[in-house]
């Protein structure tokens, strides 16, 4: 995670110096523009957004790893993969539920955009591809 804050924190002075150089660049690129019109505001404001948001994450991931008390396996040369990596529980490479899943997904958003019609065929196809997924290990050949 330490690793993470440091890039994080580049990334803050990465965003920093690009918007001091867009500003400065700018102004000297234009030296007839007078008063407010001399920044160009929306694309510095945008770059220290830009860094003020890395800065946060940062922030938060520090806290975060402060807080935790102890190092994380990713930080500790000496650590085994299975250090790091928890049981996640089961997944059915063979199971077609997700995609069925995904694509109700695809035309509920699709029936937002274009037209309401679509909104309740999205849901029916959602309601069957959970209720087929939950129940797909109850049946067939990898019923328990």
């Amino acid at each position: 995670m330490r690793s993470n804050i440091v890039l994080w924190w580049i990334l803050t002075a990465f965003f920093l110096v690009v918007a001091i150089t867009y500003t400065v660049w700018h102004i000297l690129e234009y030296p007839e523009l007078v008063g407010a019109t001399k920044v160009e505001w929306v694309g510095s404001t945008a770059l220290l957004f830009g860094a003020c948001m890395s800065a946060m994450i940062a922030v938060y991931l520090a806290r975060t790893h402060k807080a935790q008390g102890g190092e994380l396996p990713e930080d500790i040369l000496t650590a085994d993969i299975d250090d790091g990596d928890p049981e996640l529980g089961e997944f059915s490479p063979w199971s077609w539920w997700p995609i069925v899943l995904a694509a109700s997904a695809g035309i509920f958003l699709v029936g937002m955009a274009v037209g309401h019609f679509l909104l309740p065929i999205g849901v029916a196809l959602f309601a069957v591809a959970i209720v087929g997924w939950v129940y797909e290990y109850y049946r067939g050949h990898f019923a328990r």
